[in-house]
C-alpha cells in the first residue's frame, strides 16, 4: 500500500524521536534494553515507511537484499561470542562505509544517464564516496587488529604524517574536481586514494587505544549514513546518520579524556604519539624483583576476612564467561558481611561498555558497579582488589614509565589495595604489548589459570567454609 509524501515524512519524525530515546536508554545499563527496543521500533517504523513511499518502483531486489541480510545477520547474531563483539562492530561499519560508496557511485552513473547531474549533489557524492571509503578500510584494518589478523602493535614508519597529509590534500582536490567537472579520472583516483587513507590513518594506532577507535569508526559510519542520505534526499537517513556521527564523536571524546590521549591523535592516525621507545627504568627495575604465586586458598583466607572486596574485570573475564561465576561468589561473600564492588575502567575490555553490559549479563547489581573516578578514592581503604583479566588498564607503567606507550593514561588504582590478587592464564603482556608493573608489587600475587575455574574453585571453597 502506497502512502502518501506527508504521511511517510510524520513517520519519519516518529522513528527519528524513537532514535533519540533508544541513545537516552543506552546512557546507563538500567535503561539500556529499553532502549534497544526504542532503536528497533524506530528502524522497523523507518523500513516500512520508506519501503510504502512512492519512491519505491519494484520490490524484487529489496525482497531479496532483506532476506539474504536478515538471514546472513541473525546467522552471525547466534554465533558470535561476546569476545568477538568488537570485531563485529568494526566489520558492520565497514558495511555502511562500502554502502556509501557504492550508493553514491550508483546514483552518478544513474543521473549521469539521465543528465540530471549538479554542483550540489556532485558534492554530495564526493563526500559520501570519501568518507565511506575511510570507514570501510579504516574498519577493516580494526578488524584484523582486533582479530589478530594483523599484528595489535602500532606500524609506524619515517614521514607517515607527511604521507597522510598529502594523500588527505590530494583527496580532497580530486574531491572538489570531480564535484565541479565530473570527470571519471577524478572519481577512481579520489575513491583509491579515500581507501588507503583508511587504511594509513588507523594502521599506526596500537592495541591500547582500539577501544577509542571503534567509537570513531562509528562516528565516521555515521557522518557516511548522513552523505548517503543527502544523495538519496532521504531526511531520515540524514537525521539517524548525524545522531550516530555527532555521538560517536562525543563517546570518542569522552573516551579520550578518560585516556589521556588527544583527539587530534585519533583523528590524524596517532599524530605526536609516538613513544620514546627503550626500556623504561621502572621496567628495568621491576624485572628485577620476583612474582609471587598465590592458591585460591590463599585468596579466600583474605577476601573472607576482609571488609571490601573490589573486583576488576578485563577482557579475560570476557573470554573465560566468568561473569555468572563471579556474581555467586559476590553473593556468598555477601552473605558473609563483606562489602562487594566492580570497578570498570572507561576503556576495559575491547569496546566502550564491554564489562558493563557482561556485568549486566550476568545480573549483577548497576549499584555495586562503579566507574573508575567514582571508586578510585577506595582503593586506600579496601582489603582485597581482584583483578579478573584486566590487564593495561591497572598497569602502574601508565604513572611511572614516561617511554610507555600507555604513560599518561588514568587507571584503576588497584595497587592501592591492602593485598591485590591477580588472576591471569600466564605472565602475557596486556593488549598493548606493555609489561605490566603491578605484576611484582610486594602486595600482587598473582593466580595462574582459567578466570572461569579458579573462581567457581573460589566458590568451592567458600560453600565448604573456607579456611
Amino acid at each position: 500500500m502506497e502512502i502518501s509524501a506527508n504521511t511517510q515524512a510524520i513517520a519519519y519524525l516518529v522513528s527519528a524521536v524513537l532514535f533519540i530515546f533508544a541513545l537516552k536508554g543506552l546512557t546507563h545499563p538500567s535503561s539500556a534494553r529499553r532502549g534497544n527496543y526504542y532503536g528497533m521500533a524506530g528502524m522497523v517504523l523507518a523500513v516500512l515507511a520508506t519501503l510504502s513511499g512512492g519512491e519505491v518502483q519494484s520490490y524484487g531486489f529489496i525482497i531479496a537484499g532483506i532476506v539474504a541480510g536478515g538471514f546472513i545477520g541473525a546467522v552471525l547474531a547466534s554465533r558470535v561470542a561476546m569476545t568477538d563483539m568488537p570485531q563485529l562492530v568494526a566489520a558492520l561499519h565497514s558495511f555502511v562505509g562500502m554502502a556509501a560508496v557504492l550508493v553514491a557511485i550508483g546514483t552518478f552513473i544513474n543521473r549521469a544517464a539521465s543528465d540530471t547531474l549538479n554542483a550540489v549533489l556532485m558534492g554530495e557524492l564526493s563526500a559520501g564516496i570519501v568518507i565511506g571509503a575511510i570507514t570501510f578500510t579504516g574498519s577493516v584494518v580494526a578488524f584484523g587488529k582486533l582479530q589478530g589478523l594483523i599484528s595489535g602493535q602500532p606500524v609506524r614508519f619515517t614521514g607517515q604524517h607527511t604521507l597522510n597529509a598529502l594523500i588527505a590534500i590530494a583527496t580532497v582536490l580530486l574531491a572538489v574536481h570531480f564535484a565541479l567537472t565530473g570527470a571519471i579520472w577524478s572519481l577512481v583516483l579520489m575513491t583509491l586514494l579515500a581507501f588507503i587513507l583508511g587504511l594509513t590513518l588507523i594502521i599506526p594506532i596500537g592495541g591500547a587505544d582500539m577501544p577509542v577507535i571503534i567509537s570513531m569508526l562509528n562516528s565516521y559510519s555515521g557522518w557516511a549514513a548522513a552523505a548517503t542520505g543527502f544523495t538519496l534526499g532521504n531526511n531520515l537517513l540524514i537525521i539517524v546518520g548525524a545522531l550516530v556521527g555527532f555521538s560517536g564523536a562525543i563517546l570518542s571524546f569522552i573516551m579520550c579524556k578518560a585516556m589521556n590521549r588527544s583527539i587530534i591523535n585519533v583523528v590524524f592516525g596517532g599524530f605526536g604519539s609516538e613513544s620514546g621507545g627503550g626500556e623504561s627504568s621502572a621496567g628495568a627495575v621491576a624485572a628485577e624483583k620476583g612474582v609471587k604465586s598465590a592458591a585460591v586458598e590463599d585468596a579466600i583466607y583474605w577476601m573472607e576476612d576482609a571488609n571490601r572486596v573490589i573486583i576488576i574485570p578485563g577482557y579475560g573475564m570476557a573470554v573465560a564467561q566468568a561473569q555468572h561465576a563471579l556474581k555467586e561468589m559476590m553473593e556468598l561473600l555477601e552473605a558473609r558481611g563483606v562489602e562487594m564492588k566492580f570497578a570498570i575502567h572507561p576503556v576495559a575490555g575491547r569496546m566502550p561498555g564491554h564489562m558493563n553490559v557482561l556485568l549486566a549479563e550476568a545480573d549483577i547489581p548497576y549499584e555495586n558497579v562503579l566507574e573508575m573516578d567514582e571508586i578510585n578514592s577506595e582503593f586506600p581503604s579496601t582489603d582485597v582488589a581482584l583483578v579478573v583479566g584486566a590487564n593495561d588498564v591497572v598497569n602502574p607503567a601508565a604513572k611511572e614509565d614516561s617511554s610507555s606507550p600507555i604513560y599518561g593514561m588514568p587507571i584503576i588504582e588497584a595497587g592501592k589495595a591492602r593485598q591485590v590478587y591477580f588472576l591471569k592464564r600466564s605472565m602475557r603482556p596486556g593488549y598493548s604489548g606493555v609489561d605490566n608493573l603491578l605484576f611484582y608489587q610486594d602486595n600482587t600475587s598473582l593466580i595462574f589459570g582459567d578466570a572461569k575455574e579458579t573462581i567457581e574453585k573460589m566458590v568451592t571453597a567458600l560453600k565448604g567454609g573456607g579456611h
